[in-house]
């Protein structure tokens, strides 16, 4: 009896076609990455669980693809590369030269369900900087963030700016001792009706006042000359104080990169993770596919000490693949995928030396670096001919026995269907004209 096997819940097979757009969508985002002198490392796919349970506490397991190996090892396939990026950083890099600037392109897994924009594996390209605590390092970051997003021609987002200290001070404000709770609480509210979020909220144990002040806080957002007095008049402490004249200089930083254009301060944006110490951000680009945030990140300056390192701060973030490629693909911006050879050779009939001297010549052509391929089944002339118009080839080079006898092949013209014959030791040479190679 044949077993059927189907892929795994939230898992994708990704075609040729979708290959090559994501391929170019990595090609464009690394291409900044590197201009602004970041470079690669790979972590392994799978860590100790204790890495992320460290990081987030033991009920993060429940999230993640956690088994034990055959060794007895508890292990977890990485939910992000953040962790493993700052593991790699205490074990070998504590005593390096400062700022480290390290990206990544790289699978993820999350046990979560799947939905639009959100699968159980997915991908994204990211950025960590070690060893700075200065705010050129969050406007360098940032900065970089948005130009990943215009190397892919998206135009149409924002860049929405929070701060972790503001909300914690905030919490303090309301006299909520689990902070953290709150946090998590507020970073799901564009997820939830408003009254679904009040409700959240008094369960949480906020009284109609705590109520009125959350909300009141998550309204301050847009642009950052207009939001940031309203900031000052909110908060009184003196660490307040010193994050709010942070964001100012990071505003004015961000100006002088020219990304400004891109930029909103937004207060109620608390990021999903409880490692974020400071400044905060998130991408969003409007679309009707229900997709939310396409990337995000900020500064958490505790991790390495957490991970058993000494202090280094800290600030990176991640573009998630799975949502940006819709959006961009539902937008037109991807480029039409071309997945045929410039030329196709056909030997005719079963000759070793027709066979030789076909191979000669697509060689010829893949060594100049066109796309070339070569008849590989055996088909007859018809029915060869017939593939390569499916498959939308310009040019086919014939070749047969008589022709080799000759000295020569046929070059045919898939579109208007004109033959010529070209001398075999000038055939690479001639349709490298004809291409304009």
């Amino acid at each position: 009896m044949k077993v059927r096997l189907e892929k795994v819940k939230g898992t994708r097979d990704l075609l040729p076609e979708e290959m090559a757009k994501r391929r170019w969508v990595f090609e464009r985002i690394r291409e900044v990455f590197e201009r602004y002198n970041f470079h690669e490392v790979l972590t392994p796919t799978f860590e100790y669980t204790k890495l992320f349970q460290l990081r987030s506490g033991e009920e993060v397991v429940e999230q993640l693809y956690a088994f034990d190996d055959k060794g007895g090892r508890n292990l977890s396939l990485r939910p992000d590369m953040t962790s493993s990026v700052a593991r790699l950083y205490v074990n070998q890099f504590q005593n390096a030269p400062k700022p480290i600037k390290w990206y990544y392109m790289a699978n993820m897994f999350r046990y979560e369900e799947p939905q639009s924009g959100r699968y159980r594996e997915f991908w994204q390209a990211g950025v960590e900087l070690l060893g700075s605590d200065k705010v050129e390092a969050d406007a360098e970051v940032i900065a970089l963030f948005v130009e990943s997003y215009l190397a892919v021609g998206l135009e149409d987002f924002t860049v929405n700016i929070g701060d972790r200290v503001l909300l914690d001070e905030f919490a303090r404000m309301l006299g909520v001792e689990d902070d953290v709770g709150l946090m998590r609480l507020i970073d799901k509210k564009d997820k939830m009706s408003r009254e679904d979020f009040i409700g959240a909220l008094k369960e949480f144990g906020l009284n109609d006042e705590g109520v009125e002040k959350v909300l009141s806080l998550i309204e301050i957002k847009g642009i950052p000359g207009e939001v940031l007095p309203k900031a000052e008049e909110l908060f009184t402490s003196g660490e307040a104080k010193d994050e709010i004249a942070r964001l100012y200089e990071l505003v004015d930083l961000l100006d002088a990169y020219g990304v400004s254009k891109w930029v909103r301060i937004d207060l109620g944006i608390a990021r999903g993770f409880d490692y974020y110490t400071s400044i905060v951000f998130e991408a969003i680009a409007p679309n009707d596919l229900g997709i939310g945030s396409i990337g995000g990140g900020g500064r958490y300056d505790n991790l390495i000490e957490v991970f058993g390192g000494k202090p280094t701060p800290a600030t990176g973030f991640a573009i998630g693949i799975e949502r940006l490629i819709p959006i961009l693909e539902r937008k037109g911006l991807l480029p039409e995928v071309k997945l045929r050879p410039d030329v196709y050779v056909i030997p005719i009939g079963g000759d070793r030396e027709v066979k030789k001297a076909a191979i000669e010549i697509v060689q010829g052509l893949r060594e100049a670096m066109v796309g070339a391929d070569i008849e590989l089944t055996g088909r007859k002339l018809r029915k060869a001919l017939d593939y390569a118009g499916r498959l939308g080839v310009p040019y086919v080079v014939l070749i047969g026995k008589k022709d080799l006898e000759a000295g020569r092949i046929t070059l045919r013209d898939m579109k208007t269907g004109e033959q010529r014959n070209i001398e075999k030791e000038r055939a690479v040479e001639e349709i490298l004209g004809i291409l304009g190679v």
